[in-house]
């Protein structure tokens, strides 16, 4: 049996992630080139060418203690106030929180054992843990947290009419988004990363001037490549075309219907293989800073802040980081 220290998960992804350059891609992509964005009717090659967070009210010795160095959260429940988003949350009995279903190490479902895995798994247990007063142990026995997969474009409206308490999701911080949601400290800081088959002959990123690269629908991963190039004054004008989901465009890559799958890079590392490569890796650009979103004054914001800050402080996001093979 596979050890998860192993990362056996890479075996139960959806595809073969290296059986490779026979997959074609099932979907449907938009295309973006600037600020158009259009939805093409297949991945054929040809057609592709064209805050403040309001204070919890924590009550003396109930103030939340957070991460032990073994990764169990201590203190007392948070008290809530009538109408208040944690005694929604208490009254309900579970948190609910939207995690990404297809990325390795941080939200994948396991769909053989129907159930979620991962680091930001592992969080929003820590922060349910914070929420009951109990411990991280006990948060997961009893199942304190329903989870729901999310993506860019759903995430938001999600947290929004209150069918979520939280994302915690590889959601990058962003001045932008500090204005409609609150997010907690940052737990986890990655770059971008441009995945390429090696057979390309790619071996600069100006090699991808006038080719696809594919990148997720809502993400902020176009705008910081453009960025990029502008930046290390790259000559280069590649296209972009948005897909819905990360397996899509790695398959879309072994297919050939791109040229590129740029994505954070501990993503990425999900979906390496011997059939691919980072261009360029010394070259570290779009730094994202991922924090779990919760309701703009909500006074749940404060508490999953202080959880996030606790269990940093503990060693215990270092200890999952490495436990997932995150770094």
């Amino acid at each position: 049996m596979k050890d998860m220290m192993t990362y056996g998960w890479r075996d139960r992804l959806p595809f073969a992630p290296g059986a490779g350059d026979g997959l074609v891609a099932n979907g449907r992509g938009v295309s973006c080139t600037g600020t158009r964005c259009g939805t093409e009717p297949s991945l054929s090659r040809r057609s592709l060418l064209r805050g403040v967070a309001a204070a919890a009210m924590l009550a003396g010795a109930g103030a939340l203690t957070g991460c032990g160095a073994d990764g169990a959260s201590a203190g007392s429940s948070s008290v809530a106030t009538p109408g208040s988003k944690l005694s929604a949350i208490k009254a309900r009995g579970q948190l609910n929180a939207g995690v990404k279903k297809d990325v390795p190490g941080y939200g994948y479902y396991d769909p053989a054992a129907q159930v979620y895995e991962g680091m930001e798994i592992d969080l929003c247990y820590q922060v349910a843990a914070a929420i009951f007063g109990v411990s991280y142990d006990e948060a997961r026995e009893r199942g304190l947290v329903a989870f729901t997969d999310v993506t860019p474009k759903t995430r938001g409206p999600l947290i929004d009419n209150d069918q979520l308490d939280v994302v915690c999701a590889t959601y990058t911080i962003t001045p932008e988004r500090r204005e409609s949601w609150d997010f907690s400290t940052a737990y986890r800081t990655d770059y971008v990363g441009l995945m390429v088959k090696k057979r390309s002959g790619f071996a600069r990123i100006a090699d991808l001037d006038e080719k696809i690269i594919g990148v997720s629908q809502g993400a902020t991963t176009q705008s910081l490549i453009e960025q990029m190039l502008v930046d290390e004054d790259i000559d280069a004008t590649p296209e972009f075309l948005a897909f819905s989901g990360y397996p899509i465009i790695k398959s879309s890559l072994d297919a050939g219907n791109i040229d590129c799958f740029a994505m954070d890079r501990s993503t990425l590392a999900g979906y390496m293989n011997e059939t691919v490569e980072l261009l360029e890796p010394e070259v570290k650009f779009g730094e994202q800073q991922y924090g779990i979103a919760t309701k703009k004054g909500s006074d749940l914001s404060a508490v999953v802040d202080q959880c996030v800050q606790d269990c940093a402080a503990s060693g215990w996001l270092d200890e999952e980081i490495e436990k997932w093979g995150l770094v």
